[in-house]
């Protein structure tokens, strides 16, 4: 299915939307901080030369303010609208949820003042609100292809469903491994916390807490890295999506590593510690490769009556894939209306003392 102009210039205006929300807060911290290196640092997890007042955004935010303005162009002219304006809205539904509870709670009242906490508590209802709207008008707003000459949405080639498959694969296969040494290392009382956010953690205004954001990108990926094994429209949107997350971490945890020596005594670092620094280059190569894979324009369907669901372009029809006359399992039928496809902050454990691994900020943020 292709997505109507209506639903085009909606999807797109939403996406403004969000964009000028993420905007807001990154150019509130630049002023706050008054050193944009020092927000840079926050950003990227070191853990001195943080800006005097606490900072409202965390890595996440730039990566979201990226992704909102790629999803408005895609929304205006891409083939792959309604999957991109979908996985966009779930995604931010995923990473702003949490602020429903954590912007109010008591233990924010020494971070952050009243009038700072409403503005960011209007400010994250109006970013679900948009993201609940991308996912109906991106699910909603389509229309069949046979009276239109737009191309139909194009799905990953082979080879890049397999390669994104074994770098996402393996990246959301590491992080679940990550957060589940966090449950298992850190006490019972704190791990709550690094979930679901709390006073032992420090965090952003705007944030979702780092347990939580590491869950999510997580099952973003081994998603992605499923679906894109056959071949799946949405892949491309929501893997580059799930790219851009770890690029920018993997990237962040490469130059803390680089900052602090590490890498010049990777032999004599305890193995947990060497693990970390290599999940921080697997996080960066994977980052790099879905994106250089999933970023090419893909293969179209050649047949348009099969609504962007036929089989590959070679002719072989892939699994889960309907053949002619047979509807697919887990595709929608005719009348039936489209599915969304389920669809990451940091923080910093408060006091001195280095924090538990994975690092701060966890591998994945």
């Amino acid at each position: 299915m292709i997505l109507t102009r209506g639903a085009r210039i909606t999807g797109a205006v939403l996406c403004a939307v969000l964009a000028a929300l993420a905007a807001g807060w990154i150019v509130r911290d630049l002023r706050a901080a008054g050193d944009a290196s020092a927000l840079l640092r926050y950003w990227a997890g070191y853990t001195g030369g943080w800006p005097r007042e606490l900072p409202a955004t965390v890595q996440a935010d730039p990566v979201l303010l990226g992704v909102y303005v790629l999803a408005l162009s895609a929304a205006l002219r891409s083939s792959v609208a309604a999957s991109t304006l979908v996985v966009t809205g779930l995604v931010t539904l995923a990473l702003r949820l949490p602020g429903v509870w954590t912007i109010g709670s008591s233990w924010m009242d020494g971070r952050f003042g009243d009038e700072l906490r409403t503005r960011a508590l209007i400010g994250t209802f109006v970013a679900l609100a948009a993201g609940l709207a991308l996912v109906v008008v991106g699910a909603a707003g389509r229309r069949r292809p046979e009276d239109s000459h737009e191309p139909l949405p194009t799905r990953p080639g082979s080879g890049a469903g397999v390669a994104a498959f074994l770098v996402l694969g393996a990246s959301g296969a590491v992080m679940a491994a990550w957060e589940i040494r966090q449950f298992s290392r850190l006490p019972g009382l704190l791990y709550p916390d690094w979930f679901l956010g709390g006073e032992a953690i420090t965090t952003g205004l705007t944030a979702a807490p780092p347990g939580w954001s590491s869950a999510v990108l997580a099952g973003l990926c081994l998603v992605v890295a499923w679906t894109a094994l056959f071949r799946a429209v949405h892949a491309r949107p929501l893997g580059m999506i799930v790219a851009g997350f770890l690029l920018v971490s993997g990237g962040c945890g490469i130059a803390r590593n680089v900052d602090n020596g590490w890498l010049e005594q990777f032999g004599e670092a305890p193995v947990e510690q060497q693990l970390i620094m290599l999940t921080s280059f697997l996080f960066a190569f994977a980052g790099v490769t879905a994106l250089v894979v999933l970023a090419r324009r893909g293969f179209e369907s050649t047949d348009r009556q099969n609504e962007g669901y036929g089989p590959p372009r070679d002719g072989a029809p892939g699994y889960g894939y309907p053949q002619d006359g047979a509807p697919g399992y887990g595709y929608p039928q005719d009348g039936a209306p489209g599915y969304g496809y389920p669809q990451p902050g940091h923080g910093y454990p408060r006091g001195g003392g280095n924090p538990p691994p994975p690092a701060s900020p966890p591998p994945g943020w």
